[in-house]
């Protein structure tokens, strides 16, 4: 064999042992570059996965990755591990399961198991916090039902006798013009009158139905009517028929009938006007002489029907003052409310109002009840106790259980000067000397009282219908309580002396300190200091009305 040969053999042989071992098929000349390059790659891709990472070749090998500069390590079970640099290491952050995960897990037998004892333990909870609010409730004082009352019980009637000295236009537009006055009082009612026509002593000649020009026309005494009922006050019209005469309210015996038969279409025609009650003086005579004019009297008043719900009032007004008479009164006539001379000053000490009070308070509902000091037959309140003793007794008429009745001009300490009805005193920007700046100071700080007292008898469940706790009665003073179920309680206490007094009072109901909310010395007892009820030091004329938590 000669070389050429053997050259050709070795060829071929080579040739054969390289596809034994594998090896790539050869690529002809005129391939193209790019799929030759991509050819060579796949392969050696191929081998390299197929080549076992053992020796040298378990290193670790670092490739940078297209993201962030980090760096894809190729480890030894053929996971790449992704290191990031030092400088611009991120900090990962677990964003929580999606919603997949979350489907997966809730229906896992473990996470039913957890919601299920979650749910027990909630109800549980809720069970237990349920039954000790049972238990508070069933433990806990039980509270009074609210008593039943009228819109007469929940603050002062304001009495207007004689329209012309009330204001400056001296009639019934003038009043209009001072319904803002009188709604700063937080009066509830205001009584209007008489101001129909009835010459003196004349039933002949009495009109119930018609205005006196002196006191200003119908159409006044509706624009009245409206603006009150704007402010929330009622208006009372008082339509005793001889209020100018001295024969009686009724005239003579006489004439009881044929005016009270008159009086029954002028209650008609009055209501038609919007009025919400009326009030009559001398009502024991009518009720007397005639009954049944006097009940049908009382039916068209008192009754309430579908077109008209408002409730109206049928006050009567009577001189007797002895307490017994006055309850007798009050039973035999039906009234709704009765004024009276019970609480009459000068006649009777502290000792006797308070033994009229309490029988009072204890034979009838105390929405029954009404009080007055004064009147229009009597006069002013100062003129009748004093002008020291105005802030005192306007305090205990606001505190006892009933309705307060105050003529106009009690609230300032208005005095008669010779007659029963002196010219109002309207206070004003004005300069004034000494004297009368003192006076008009003395006349604002009596507003204010009256005011803040009105206000507070409105708004405290104690004072409006609580009940009455006679504490301590003397010649001179007197000290009751006005409770009402878990409200707090109110204490008033009262010197008419010259002196100063000292209260003693103790007892279940009263603690060792009580709070000073009004005082008629605000100097001697300032409003929001404590005082001991043991030593309870009142000055000369001074009164106080004190507040004390309900602690059960």
């Amino acid at each position: 064999m000669d070389t050429e040969e053997t050259q050709v053999e070795l060829q071929d042989a080579g040739t054969r042992d390289a596809e034994d071992a594998g090896a790539p098929a050869q690529i002809p000349a005129d391939a193209d570059p790019t799929e030759a390059d991509v050819s060579e790659a796949d392969l050696d891709q191929e081998e390299q996965e197929k080549l076992p990472m053992t020796g040298a070749e378990n290193r670790e090998e670092e490739t940078q990755s297209p993201r962030d500069g980090a760096m894809a390590v190729a480890e030894k079970n053929g996971s790449l591990k992704l290191k990031m640099p030092e400088d611009e290491e991120e900090e990962v952050k677990f964003t929580g399961l999606s919603k997949e995960e979350l489907l997966r897990v809730a229906g896992t037998p473990g996470w039913v198991r957890t919601r299920w004892a979650l749910l027990v333990v909630f109800w549980l909870g809720w069970l237990g916090m349920l039954a000790g609010a049972v238990l508070i409730i069933l433990q806990a004082p039980r509270c009074r039902d609210l008593p039943n009352t009228n819109w007469w019980n929940d603050g002062p009637l304001y009495q207007i006798g004689n329209i012309q000295a009330f204001t400056e236009s001296r009639n019934l537009k003038g009043v209009e013009q001072r319904i803002g006055s009188l709604s700063e009082l937080k009066v509830k009612g205001l009584v209007i009158g008489p101001i129909h026509v009835a010459p003196a002593d004349e039933a002949i000649n009495l009109r119930f139905e018609e205005v006196s020009s002196e006191n200003g026309n119908l159409e006044q005494f509706k624009g009245l009517v409206q603006a009150a009922h704007k402010k929330g006050i009622s208006v009372v019209l008082d339509l005793t028929p001889n209020y100018q005469g001295t024969s009686g309210s009724w005239f003579s015996n006489t004439s009881v009938t044929s005016v009270a038969e008159r009086l029954k279409s002028a209650l008609v025609f009055w209501l038609d006007q919007g009025v919400d009650g009326v009030q009559l003086s001398g009502v024991e005579r009518v009720a007397a002489t005639v009954p049944s004019l006097w009940m049908d009297i009382r039916a068209i008043v008192q009754n309430v029907t579908d077109e008209k719900s408002n409730k109206r009032v049928l006050i009567g007004v009577t001189e007797r003052s002895a307490a017994e008479d006055v309850s007798a009164l009050l039973s035999s006539t039906g009234v709704d409310l009765l004024i009276s001379r019970v609480l009459r000053p000068g006649s009777t000490d502290a000792t006797e109002h308070a033994q009229s009070v309490q029988l009072l308070y204890s034979s009838h509902s105390q929405s029954q009840l009404a009080w007055s000091i004064g009147g229009q037959g009597l006069g002013h309140m100062a003129s009748l106790v004093g002008p020291a003793l105005v802030k005192l007794n306007l305090l205990l008429l606001l505190t006892l259980p009933g309705t307060p009745v105050v003529n106009y001009g009690d609230e300032i300490g208005l005095m008669d000067e010779g007659t029963v009805f002196p010219r109002m005193l309207w206070d004003s920007d004005e300069k004034l000397n000494e004297t009368l700046e003192r006076e008009r100071d003395e006349r604002l700080t009596s507003r204010r009282l009256f005011s803040a007292l009105s206000e507070l008898r409105r708004k405290e469940r104690s004072l409006m219908f609580g009940d009455f706790l006679l504490l301590s009665n003397s010649t001179s003073s007197l000290a009751y309580l006005r409770v009402w179920d878990q409200s707090p309680r109110f204490l008033a206490a009262f010197n008419w002396a010259e002196e100063a007094a000292v209260l003693q009072l103790s007892g279940a109901l009263l603690p060792q300190e009580a709070e000073v909310i009004l005082s008629t010395d605000s100097t001697a007892l300032p409003a929001d200091t404590k005082v001991d009820l043991r030593v309870l030091k009142l000055g000369p004329g001074q009164s106080a009305l004190l507040k004390f938590p309900y602690t059960g």
